[in-house]
């Protein structure tokens, strides 16, 4: 007699069978995306050091862990928006818009980085952090040469988040970041502002003491 659940056991073995290759695919993919952030980061240091060629070395690494990581999602479709890939995108697409920007080139975009949207936007945004230190650094050295020009970079950057008014689940919790951004661009701001008249009045009392 035939049982009306006879086809469970099939129904689960699928599922089992599906449930092994994403669980497979994310043992691949875990200690890559660790790789990629840890890559990325230490480029970010190697451009504050103004090492450039050695960033761009590190970051063209990430990419190919990146790559690596795409090739084993193939078996576990569903992770391609698992947190840990979004936050290895974020750190890798960070970079390199961070250098760019810093470079004096436009930042590139997330089809040519090949990245998720939502992870771009957050390494937009992180970007943002880097180009305040990156200018500090620059001012502490008395060089107020791109200071105006950052600083515009990094409110554009914040211009374009604040359009971003979608729900969390989308963008990752953007909303939150583009917060951080907004606080660390009116202090970027006020820093370029007092170390400009400082300047000023440095040199109006220079041409006074001649």
């Amino acid at each position: 007699m035939t049982r009306l659940t006879d086809n469970l056991d099939a129904i689960a073995d699928r599922i089992r069978a599906a449930f092994t290759a994403q669980d497979a695919a994310r043992e691949r993919i875990l200690p890559l995306c660790r790789e990629v952030i840890r890559y990325s980061s230490t480029a970010i240091r190697a451009l504050h050091r103004q090492e450039m060629d050695e960033a761009q070395k590190l970051l063209k690494e990430a990419r190919h862990l990146l790559d690596e990581a795409d090739k084993a999602i193939a078996d576990g479709g569903e992770l391609i928006r698992a947190g840990f890939m979004i936050d290895a995108q974020k750190e890798y697409a960070e970079g390199c818009i961070t250098l760019a920007l810093v470079n004096g080139k436009q930042p590139p975009s997330p089809e040519e980085l090949r990245v998720d949207p939502a992870a771009y936007l957050h390494g937009l945004a992180e970007a943002v952090g880097e180009l305040r230190r990156y200018m500090l650094d620059s001012l502490r050295k008395g060089d107020l040469s791109r200071g105006e020009e950052l600083l515009s970079a990094m409110d554009d950057i914040y211009n374009i988040l604040v359009t971003m008014d979608f729900p969390d689940a989308i963008t990752h919790g953007l909303r939150r970041n583009t917060d951080m951004v907004r606080g660390v661009l009116e202090r970027t701001r006020s820093d370029l502002t007092l170390t400009i008249r400082q300047k000023e009045l440095e040199d109006r009392l220079k041409e006074y003491e001649k």
